[in-house]
């Protein structure tokens, strides 16, 4: 279980997030929504350490131990795992080599790099990924999409408690798409927690989440089941926030300014 206890995200001088908890269970997936700018990433980058991005208050539980202060190496080895939304350029090394030591480096088990690399052909073959992925550079020269299915490869090698995925859904094509939802479905079966970050609501077409939040302004103004998602795709994120003073759709909305 991870457990977010009110907390405040601060960028330089700006906060950015605030007062913000959650509780995400194994084998549960969670939504996390909202327009651009009201915080979702900021408060992925600020779970996993991100040194732009500072917990300025409240508490990151992780099976009952408080991992906030923990570094980004710590909370992976822990059991966190974040699909970045703009992945770096990294060459020099192929993505099996990688995934390979930090399988060793996470889960502590000395495995030769040839039964490993079988092992991920297997998972390649399986989930419908390109083996050939495997032998390329781990991010640099990829497309968008390749890049997503070689995250969602590693994601499914490594068997993270929680996995934190940011736009999962962004800048991929419909085929890399379903792969995304297949490995969701794959991971919440071997007991993994999802929070799927997204500011599409069409994504809510395609998975059925445990829960759904909504945020906005670094504010998180509603949290429900399924229900929410329903109401999402019907009346847009203007009307969800049911609060004409936070210009959450930037005017554009059809409920925008209305008491």
């Amino acid at each position: 279980m991870l457990e977010l206890k009110k907390i405040c995200v601060h960028v330089e001088d700006k906060e950015v997030v605030r007062d913000v908890s959650l509780t995400i269970d194994a084998g549960s997936v969670s939504v996390v929504m909202g327009p651009n700018g009201s915080g979702k990433s900021s408060l992925v980058n600020a779970l996993l350490g991100h040194p732009d991005y500072q917990v300025t208050n409240g508490s990151i539980i992780l099976d009952g131990t408080d991992i906030t202060d923990a570094t980004t190496e710590e909370k992976a080895k822990r059991g966190l795992f974040l699909s970045l939304q703009h992945t770096p350029k990294i060459g020099g090394i192929t993505l099996a080599s990688f995934i390979h030591k930090a399988h060793c480096a996470v889960h502590g088990e000395e495995v030769s790099v040839l039964e490993y690399y079988a092992r991920l052909v297997d998972l390649a073959e399986e989930l419908g990924i390109p083996r050939i992925l495997l032998d390329r550079p781990l991010t640099d020269g990829l497309s968008g999409g390749e890049k997503k299915q070689s995250e969602l490869l590693q994601l499914i090698a490594l068997q993270p408690k929680i996995a934190i995925l940011d736009e999962i859904d962004s800048g991929v094509d419909i085929d890399a798409l379903h792969t995304v939802f297949r490995v969701l479905e794959k991971i919440k079966q071997n007991g993994t927690g999802c929070i799927v970050i997204s500011h599409h609501p069409s994504l809510l077409d395609h998975i059925s989440p445990d829960a759904v939040h909504v945020m906005s302004k670094g504010n998180l103004v509603r949290s429900d089941g399924a229900i929410l998602a329903k109401e999402i795709l019907e009346k847009g994120f203007c009307a969800i926030a049911q609060c004409p003073h936070l210009p959450i759709c930037e005017g554009d909305c059809k409920n925008h300014g209305r008491e």
